[in-house]
C-alpha cells in the first residue's frame, strides 16, 4: 500500500492546521479528499438549512408529512453504512464512492420536479441512504491513504468539513432571505453541483491496486481476529462465518456489536447541540431566542480551531478509549448546565446555555477521536471494511433515536431528566472504556509511543 506523506512542520508564522492541510497524511489523494469533502459538506449546509422551509412553503407538506419524511430518511440513513461497508469488501472505495454522489446527484435533481409525496419519500430515502454510504466510504478511504495516522486525517477531516458546513449555511441564508420559489430552486441546485464536482473530485484519487478496500494485501498485515476471541470456535453461536476475500463477518461478533450498541450514546452531543439546546432555551428558559444561532457558530469555531490539537494528544487506540470517559465526563457537565439554565434570569441562563454549548463541543471534540478510532482498531483488518460499515450505524441511529429521547422523555422529564441523561451517558462511558481496552488486550494493541516520540508528532 502506497504510504502517505509526511507532515512537514509549519514555518514560522503559518498556522498548523493549514500547514497539515497542504501535506496532509496520505499526499496527495487525502488533500483531494479533504477538499472533496469540504465541497460536499458546504452542499449539505445549504440543504440543512433551506430543507425543511422548502417542503413546507414550497412543495405545502404538513407536519405529520414532515416527520415520516424525515423519519424514513432516518431509517435509509441506518441501511447505507453496512451496505456500503459490505460492498467495500468487494469493490473499491474510489468506485462506490463517486456512485453515491452521483446517487445523491439524481436524487436531488429528482426533488425539484416532484410534488407526490410517496415519489418524495422515495427521493428522500435514497439521497439519505447514499449520504450515510458517502460518509463510511469516506472513512474507509482515510482509513487506506492515511494509514496509522488515520487520526490526524480526521482532525483535518472534521475542521474542513466544518467550515464547508458554516459556507453552505451562510449561502443558504442568502436564499433564505429572498424567500421565492426560485430561490429555493437555486439552494437545491447549488447542494446537487456540490456532489457533481466531488464525484469529478474522487475521480482523480488513485486507489491502491488490491480487492476490496481495507483488506490485508499481504499475510503479515492480518491481525488477530477479535471476533474468535469473542465468541469462541466457528459454527452457530461462533465466531462469524467469511464474509467478502475471507473475513469474519461483523453480525457474528459479540463483542463488536457491543462496542456499537454503546457507541450510540457516545453519539448524543450531535442531539443535544442541534435539538436539546434550542428547544430547552424556547421552552423552559429566560434567554433570548437570538441566542440559538451562537450555538452554531460556538461549535463550528470551536471544531476548527481545536480539532487537530485535540487530535495530536490522544494517542493510538488506547488513548482514544479513554477519550470516551472524557466524552462521558463533558456530557454530563452540559448537562449540569442544561439542568440549571431554567432557574436563573435572563443573564444567569444565557451564561448556562452557552457553557453548555462549548461542553457539548468538547464531547464532539472527544468522540470525533475515540469512535472512529476504536471502530478501526477493534475490527480485524481482513474485514475491517464490513466492519466499519456496521460502525457507522451508530451514529445513523443516535440521529434517528436522539431528538425522539431528548423531546420524548429528557425534556418531559424536566431539569431531572438531563441529570439523567448526563449520569446515563457517563456511566456508559466507562463501560466503553473499559470494554474497549479489556478487547485491545486481546487483540495484543502495542502501548501508546514513548511522549518524547509522540511530541514530535504533534502539530506545533
Amino acid at each position: 500500500m502506497r504510504r502517505g506523506g509526511e507532515i512537514r512542520k509549519p514555518r514560522r508564522g503559518e498556522p498548523g492546521l493549514l500547514a497539515q492541510l497542504r501535506r496532509p497524511p496520505g499526499g496527495r489523494d487525502a488533500r483531494i479528499m479533504l477538499l472533496t469533502q469540504a465541497l460536499d459538506r458546504a452542499g449539505t449546509g445549504v440543504w440543512a438549512a433551506s430543507s425543511v422551509l422548502y417542503f413546507t412553503f414550497v412543495v405545502g407538506l404538513d407536519a405529520g408529512q414532515l416527520g415520516l419524511l424525515l423519519g424514513a430518511a432516518g431509517v435509509a440513513g441506518i441501511a447505507g453504512s453496512p451496505l456500503a461497508g459490505h460492498l467495500a469488501d468487494r469493490f473499491q472505495v474510489r468506485t462506490l464512492l463517486i456512485g453515491c454522489h452521483l446517487i445523491r446527484l439524481g436524487a436531488l435533481c429528482a426533488l425539484l420536479t416532484v410534488t407526490d409525496f410517496r415519489a418524495l419519500l422515495l427521493l428522500f430515502a435514497v439521497t439519505h441512504l447514499g449520504d450515510r454510504g458517502a460518509k463510511t466510504l469516506e472513512m474507509l478511504f482515510a482509513t487506506r491513504v492515511a494509514g496509522e495516522r488515520r487520526a490526524t486525517y480526521q482532525a483535518l477531516s472534521r475542521s474542513s468539513a466544518n467550515a464547508g458546513y458554516a459556507l453552505g449555511a451562510g449561502l443558504a441564508a442568502i436564499g433564505l432571505a429572498v424567500g421565492t420559489r426560485g430561490a429555493y430552486h437555486v439552494l437545491i441546485l447549488a447542494d446537487a453541483l456540490s456532489f457533481l464536482v466531488a464525484a469529478a473530485l474522487v475521480w482523480r484519487t488513485r486507489e491502491p491496486a488490491g480487492h476490496g478496500s481495507v483488506t490485508a494485501a499481504r499475510p503479515e498485515d492480518a491481525d488477530p481476529d477479535p471476533a474468535a476471541a469473542e465468541t469462541g470456535p466457528a459454527g452457530p453461536g461462533g465466531a462469524g462465518g467469511p464474509v467478502g476475500p475471507g473475513g469474519p463477518s461483523p453480525w457474528r461478533d459479540r463483542g463488536y456489536l457491543r462496542f456499537v450498541l454503546l457507541d450510540i450514546p457516545m453519539h448524543l452531543d450531535d442531539s443535544i447541540l442541534g435539538v436539546g439546546l434550542p428547544l430547552w432555551l424556547v421552552a423552559h428558559t429566560a434567554a433570548p431566542h437570538a441566542l440559538i444561532p451562537a450555538f452554531l457558530v460556538i461549535n463550528t469555531v470551536l471544531v476548527v480551531v481545536l480539532q487537530l490539537r485535540v487530535s495530536a494528544r490522544v494517542q493510538g487506540p488506547r488513548g482514544a478509549a479513554d477519550a470516551v470517559a472524557l466524552y462521558g465526563l463533558m456530557t454530563l457537565g452540559c448537562c449540569v448546565f442544561l439542568a440549571a439554565a431554567p432557574g436563573g434570569g435572563v443573564l444567569a441562563a444565557s451564561a448556562a446555555l452557552l457553557a453548555a454549548a462549548v461542553l457539548a463541543t468538547a464531547a464532539e471534540l472527544m468522540r470525533s477521536v475515540s469512535s472512529w478510532e476504536l471502530a478501526v482498531s477493534l475490527a480485524p483488518r481482513r474485514a475491517r471494511a464490513s466492519y466499519l460499515g456496521v460502525a457507522g450505524m451508530a451514529q445513523s441511529v443516535q440521529k434517528s433515536a436522539g431528538p425522539l429521547l431528548l423531546t420524548g422523555a429528557v425534556m418531559v422529564a424536566g431539569p431531572a431528566g438531563w441529570l439523567a441523561l448526563g449520569a446515563g451517558v457517563a456511566g456508559l462511558s466507562l463501560v466503553q472504556r473499559r470494554a474497549g481496552l479489556r478487547r485491545l488486550e486481546r487483540l495484543g494493541t502495542p502501548p501508546p509511543p514513548a511522549p518524547a516520540a509522540a511530541a514530535r508528532r504533534q502539530v506545533s
